[in-house]
């Protein structure tokens, strides 16, 4: 899934050593999305390694791909949106030097320049 927004807070990083011995660090995000009629704020949850390759500052907007995840614990229910892609959402300027991989994208940005051959001309 994938929402539009900004980042309005940053929560302290969290870490601790879980029951089998295995170090564990959580950061979390609190995103604002104006999209609708009211404001929705959600908040973001990276882990582990995830939590090391994403940075998030306060007034970054950004496209975050995110996966919801549920569990049972003592007969409650706790949610929790886990981040894995933040794609800052800079306007391009022409002229520009490419802009850097989207933080935490496993891709390359995609080529500053077209193909040669024009765009009429298809590779084959």
């Amino acid at each position: 899934m994938e929402i539009k927004g900004t980042i309005v807070q940053v929560l302290p990083p969290q870490s601790g050593i879980s029951k089998v011995g295995n170090a564990w660090k959580k950061q979390e995000y609190i995103l604002e999305n104006n999209e609708g009629q009211f404001p929705r704020k959600i908040c973001l949850t990276t882990f582990n390694q995830t939590a090391d390759a994403i940075q998030l500052t306060v007034g970054q907007r950004i496209t975050a791909s995110f996966d919801i995840e549920s569990r049972e614990y003592n007969g409650r229910w706790y949610t929790e949106v886990r981040l894995f892609r933040a794609v800052p959402e800079d306007v391009p300027v022409a002229g520009a030097a490419p802009a850097a991989a989207p933080v935490g994208s496993p891709l390359p940005p995609p080529p500053a320049a077209p193909l040669a051959g024009g765009e009429d001309e298809f590779p084959f």
